[in-house]
């Protein structure tokens, strides 16, 4: 049942046993029939709405009553005089200068319904492509937001004015040289003419190359009579011989045991290579099953971040660059996803010489190649809204995967990681306990929340990985945590770096969480006792130490000390080795009591510091 079926079987259900459910969405609004164009006001906006937010569906002949005291539907009809004025709707819109603009071609199609005991009008309304917008009514530009129709703010309207400048000379409608129109494939031309046609028909199915001819020109696959880089992507023949490597893919399983190495090199168009890419990464990662789900199987990876990883890197690369997208996999550690292209400078934060170094990306609400991205929506390979970052840091924040990060090799050439395991992984659980005292007292007493330790998590490896010249995805308050970044600015367990503005606060970690080296404050115990340390004791030394002063169990066991080492050395999944281990930190423990370096807490099987150690001058004294 198609989408507007089941709005007025809702709609009329709701009129006959006199109850009220809303069915009005970001793409699906109800107006009475206006008695003129004068009187069509508020009908005109939410076509201005639709067309500059993502298209939808009016419906013309009933009105919502959706107050205090009522909430009904009342079927008043659509009347036959208002047919002059819906033909004249596409017109009555202007630019942002208020030149007159005919949108008419995207009011796709109109039908007329019996509907109950009358006839409604049923108008599908498709978006401005990015080059065309905004348009104005009345001197406003309308957006949809929910169910409403909202004013652009004029911030939003400058910004995509100086984008509309920058997609003037997109690569995706270069010219592929010595292409003719003869190389559009037709049949892959009416596949995705079919696709528009799902809701409603908008265009028909073309006989010819020739046929097709204005509907090529009206979607930029040519310009002219030459065939673009967008039209040969999306339904060209012999696209390795006119693309080259723009139209390829190339996946390399990266292990070892040579035997294990999958070399693939995948060329196709621009559709059915996003799912060749897929395939091939769920085919070399790890599948197990899926007890909640009766059995079936579950990737390592989120699938749905998988695929929309790789239509997004397909989306956005650079079409003037003539090389591949790769694949590399690296079981048990990372998917690398590596792109012709950049990141426009306008989207880094950057502060490389501070102390503690920042290197965040802002995410882009704006895609590279525009009307590629529409294409892509037709065919359900892109979102639409530039979700792709923001689903990156929420998979994290769900504990999915571990942190993404990029890393630049060249100006125009970059790469994604997508890292196997959890953002709260052991190690990072491991820090949490071992500062749970100095956190709780941070918190005025309370306990610390699973979200205030996703969010302490994000932040954490950021500065690892910012610190190892990789960029990782900014956290805002607008990612969902506003509740636990606000929590954990106010107790000061984050605090904002001197990088940060009011639009985009950088946030890092109390550094009393980020202190690794005790070096100086055990010398200044200990004196020339530590300096003849092994390094294995110095590291249970300051494992003592980080307990005494931070844990609520400020005096841990010989086996607490060695458990947090091991998991701390990132050993968290290794068995090998570990009985040993704990056998080491046994004997350097029983040395350093022996010693009076460390002493036993009530002469419990507990570990503290000897603060009153009788210290010998160090050579670094």
């Amino acid at each position: 049942m198609k989408e507007v079926d089941k709005i007025l079987n809702q709609v009329e259900d709701c009129i006959k046993n006199k109850y009220y459910t809303p069915v009005e969405t970001e793409r699906v609004e109800l107006k009475p029939t206006p008695p003129s164009l004068k009187g069509a006001g508020t009908l005109l906006e939410s076509v201005c709405a639709f067309m500059n937010t993502d298209g939808g569906i009016l419906i013309i002949g009933i009105k919502e009553n959706n107050n205090v005291t009522i909430k009904n539907y009342e079927l008043k009809g659509y009347n036959d005089d208002f047919e002059e004025t819906l033909k004249k709707i596409g017109n009555q819109f202007t630019d942002r200068d208020f030149n007159k603009v005919d949108v008419g071609e995207f009011i796709v199609n109109y039908e007329i319904r019996d509907f109950m005991d009358k006839r409604v009008c049923v108008l599908f309304i498709d978006k401005l492509p990015d080059d065309l917008k905004y348009i104005f009514f009345n001197k406003v530009a309308y957006r949809r937001e929910l169910t409403g129709d909202h004013a652009i703010p004029f911030n939003v309207i400058e910004s995509h004015e100086e984008f509309k400048e920058e997609i003037k000379n997109a690569r995706e409608l270069q010219i592929v040289a010595e292409a003719s129109i003869q190389d559009i494939d037709i049949d892959k031309l009416n596949e995705y003419i079919q696709l528009l046609n799902r809701e409603t028909k908008v265009e028909t199915i073309k006989a010819s190359i020739d046929d097709a001819k204005a509907f090529l020109s009206r979607k930029k696959f040519i310009l002219g009579n030459d065939v673009s880089t967008l039209g040969m992507l999306v339904c060209g023949k012999d696209i390795k011989d006119f693309l080259g490597w723009r139209s390829q893919v190339d996946g390399f399983v990266d292990t070892p045991f040579e035997v294990a190495q999958d070399k693939k090199s995948l060329v196709d168009n621009v559709i059915p290579l996003m799912e060749k890419s897929l395939g091939y990464i769920l085919k070399n990662i790890q599948v197990g099953i899926s007890i909640e789900k009766g059995g079936t199987s579950k990737p390592e990876y989120p699938e749905q971040l998988l695929r929309e990883t790789i239509n997004n890197a397909l989306a956005h690369r650079d079409y003037s660059i003539d090389k591949y997208v790769n694949i590399n996999v690296r079981p048990n550690e990372h998917i690398e996803i590596r792109n012709p292209g950049s990141i426009k400078k306008m989207l880094l934060i950057e502060d490389l010489k501070s102390e503690i170094p920042i290197r965040r990306i802002i995410p882009d609400s704006k895609p590279r190649n525009p009307k590629l991205a529409d294409i892509l929506k037709v065919f359900d390979k892109w979102e639409g809204k530039s979700k792709g970052m923001s689903n990156l840091v929420n998979e994290a924040l769900n504990n999915k995967t571990d942190l993404p990060y990029y890393k630049f090799h060249s100006n125009n050439d970059l790469s994604l990681f997508i890292k196997k395991g959890k953002l709260l992984d052991e190690q990072m659980e491991s820090l949490f306990n071992t500062y749970d005292g100095f956190i709780s007292r941070k918190l005025n007493g309370e306990e610390i929340s699973k979200e205030q330790r996703v969010v302490l998590a994000y932040f954490y490896k950021s500065e690892l990985e910012n610190k190892n010249d990789r960029y990782t995805i900014l956290l805002t308050k607008d990612n969902n945590h506003l509740e636990a970044i606000n929590s954990l600015e106010d107790c000061g367990l984050i605090i904002k770096h001197s990088i940060s503005n009011d639009l985009y606060p950088v946030y890092i970690i109390n550094r009393e969480l980020f202190k690794k080296d005790f070096v100086n404050d055990l010398r200044k115990l200990y004196g020339a006792d530590f300096d003849v340390l092994a390094k294995s004791a110095r590291d249970i030394l300051a494992c003592i130490f980080e307990f005494n002063k931070y844990s609520k169990t400020p005096t841990p066991t010989a086996n607490m000390i060695g458990n947090t080492l091991w998991i701390k050395n990132g050993n968290a999944a290794v068995l090998a080795g570990y009985d040993d281990f704990k056998r080491q930190v046994r004997y350097y423990v029983n040395q350093m009591e022996k010693r009076g370096i460390i002493m036993r807490a009530e002469n419990k099987p507990n570990y503290t510091i000897n603060w009153s150690f009788n210290r010998r001058p160090s050579i670094y004294d």
